[in-house]
């Protein structure tokens, strides 16, 4: 890996953040606050947020093997995707480099941060060689984009071949495993020690239903975190989703309910998926959703709006030639939606 200077845009490496009131004090035996021209009225909403979630990160800490200076917390997951083009690419001069098909938010912010944004398309498993992620890059290639479990395929990415681009790719690896709750293999946060190049990211909105609150989560190095703290917002993460979110951490074990609940509904849905006359294909995935083939996804696709029943239709994203995505519902839900492909 190169030098984290050398990676970061100048500007940002020597970027003075912005000091907030809460950041210059952040003492817990103040009684009257009057630094922040805060309303003295309609407490604690009048308060501005701890800007660093203190107390939110000791309980993902916990929950997610990670020290807390290594952990920054967003405004879902998507700000730390666009952070990444901020802090690390130069407008109109770097690239990255990322699967495809995969989550298209690495692509809109490449274009918002007007960064060229190479794809490496996945081979008919859905998979990718470290040779052909490295091929793609050039002196000018900051970052490289893994999804696993991938979105929209639903698998995991070769583990191996990541390991190979981290080791080999001197610049930023991320891994962004938002679905990672559903899988049982062994996730990259608990490596982040070993390869000082990679940021993982996570999010709130999957296994712990939370999707509403806009809580991403992103792990890295000290030094990543540090920089990334410096470059977002001051109050990046509001009062309601520090406060709803510490709530939703202290039950952990209704969390792993909900995921065993959908793993089980996953496997029924997708068995009655392969015996459809209109299914050709359910492909194998590590998510809470699948990728099921279809004779006509367009025209079933509107069929199932018609009825009320919103999936998601991806005929026109690479290598998703005729393919629905599936999200796995409820035991009503689901069973709602068969019914409806079972009378098409």
């Amino acid at each position: 890996m190169k030098d984290l200077k050398d990676l970061c845009r100048e500007n940002i490496w020597n970027l003075a953040p912005y000091s907030c009131a809460r950041t210059e004090f952040a003492g817990r035996n103040a009684r009257v606050f009057l630094d922040a021209n805060e309303n003295p009225y309609n407490d604690p909403y009048n308060r501005y947020p701890d800007p660093l979630q203190v107390d939110l990160k000791k309980q993902i800490s916990k929950i997610k093997g990670v020290a807390e200076e290594k952990i920054f917390l967003g405004n879902g997951s998507d700000e730390a995707i666009d952070l990444v083009y901020r802090v690390f690419c130069r407008p109109g001069q770097d690239n990255v480099v990322a699967i495809a098909p995969t989550y298209g938010m690495y692509q809109v912010c490449a274009d918002i941060n007007d960064v060229e944004y190479r794809e490496v398309l996945l081979d008919e498993n859905y998979q990718v060689t470290a040779d052909k992620i490295i091929d793609a890059c050039d002196d000018n290639t900051k970052v490289v984009w893994f999804c696993s479990p991938n979105n929209p395929t639903g698998n995991h990415i070769n583990r191996e071949a990541i390991v190979e681009v981290l080791r080999l790719f001197d610049g930023i690896v991320i891994v962004d495993e938002a679905y990672s709750d559903f899988s049982s293999e062994r996730t990259f946060r608990s490596v982040i020690d070993h390869f000082p190049n990679i940021i993982v990211l996570n999010t709130m909105s999957k296994a712990w239903g939370c999707a509403a609150l806009r809580l991403g989560m992103a792990f890295a190095s000290k030094e990543i975190v540090d920089i990334f703290n410096k470059v977002k917002y001051p109050y990046n993460v509001n009062l309601l989703t520090q406060e709803q979110a510490l709530e939703v951490l202290k039950n952990p074990l209704k969390v792993d309910e909900w995921v065993k609940n959908i793993l089980q509904e996953r496997s029924k849905v997708m068995a009655a998926f392969m015996e459809l006359p209109i299914c050709e294909k359910v492909y194998p995935t590590d998510a809470n959703f699948f990728l099921a083939k279809m004779t006509d996804a367009n025209a079933i696709y509107d069929y199932l709006v018609a009825q009320g029943i919103i999936v998601r239709n991806r005929n026109k994203v690479q290598l998703c030639g005729n393919c629905l995505r599936i999200t796995i519902g409820n035991k009503s839900e689901n069973a709602e939606l068969l019914g409806a492909l079972r009378q098409y």
